[in-house]
């Protein structure tokens, strides 16, 4: 009698639930093939967008996750399933994960908006978090930098995002300054020209921008000529080496006496 009971009971679930089951098995299936299509529209889309290569996995993986949960949720609503407990334990498991990692998200979230508002690209040269170099990679965690002397720095995109950046590439050009102490026997309209002179010969300088030479600062036994001259980024300290070599050399030449000689 108990086992005809089950069997009624059984019955009557399955023609009060079966409906719902079956629709929500169908949906379910709908919606993994509507997915599974939906994502190579979006990666499509990425690569058409130009959308940076470290970012499109992370975006399609989010984008995808999503689905799949909403799709769930969807599914377990359809067929008459309470999914309270479920949305309660995805909550509690991202609170979790969030006091965690926070360190590890602020990184993330730093590498996300770097790759998304690009304040800076590859091969770019920055000056961030006190460091100097050319950008070898930009990662979601983290950017790598190579210095001038071949050292590699990995920054944090957390702590690099939040704090300035100066990205000396972005213009085209960067301006090189620098003074020059001689003494008052030396005339300054031969010093200037002979300033002048020296930069039209420099590679490197960039010949459609202004240069600034001239009589800065009067001190007791010496007089200071500030040099601007703008120069192209990558080619800065070269620049910077060769002006200064070849400046001293035709003051030397042209008897021109520096303090203390």
């Amino acid at each position: 009698m108990k086992l005809n009971q089950f069997y009624d009971t059984a019955y009557a679930w399955l023609l009060t639930h079966g409906p719902n089951i079956v629709f929500g098995l169908i949906v379910l299936i709908l919606g993994l093939w509507f997915i599974r299509l939906l994502k190579t529209r979006i990666r499509t889309k990425m690569s058409t967008r130009e959308v940076h290569s470290s970012l499109q996995p992370f975006l399609l993986s989010l984008s995808i996750t999503a689905l799949n949960v909403l799709l769930v949720l969807l599914v377990m609503t359809l067929m008459g399933i309470d999914a309270a407990i479920f949305t309660t334990l995805v909550g509690a498991f991202g609170v979790a994960a969030g006091l965690a990692l926070s360190g590890t998200l602020q990184n993330f979230a730093g590498g996300v908006l770097i790759l998304l508002l690009k304040p800076f690209e590859l091969n770019d040269n920055i000056i961030a978090q006190g460091q100097d170099g050319k950008v070898t990679s930009i990662q979601i965690f983290y950017t790598v930098l190579l210095t001038a002397d071949n050292k590699t720095i990995i920054i944090p995109n957390g702590k690099l995002f939040n704090e300035v950046i100066v990205n000396v590439t972005r213009s085209g050009s960067r301006r090189l300054d620098f003074e020059i102490e001689l003494t008052y026997a030396a005339n300054s309209e031969k010093v200037i020209a002979i300033i002048n002179d020296a930069i039209q010969n420099v590679h490197g300088v960039v010949k459609n921008k202004p240069v600034k030479v001239g009589l800065i600062r009067l001190n007791f036994d010496r007089a200071t000529y500030v040099v601007h001259v703008w120069v192209v980024p990558a080619e800065f300290l070269n620049v910077k080496i060769a002006l200064q070599e070849r400046l001293i050399s035709r003051l030397n030449q042209d008897g021109v006496k520096f303090p203390g000689t």
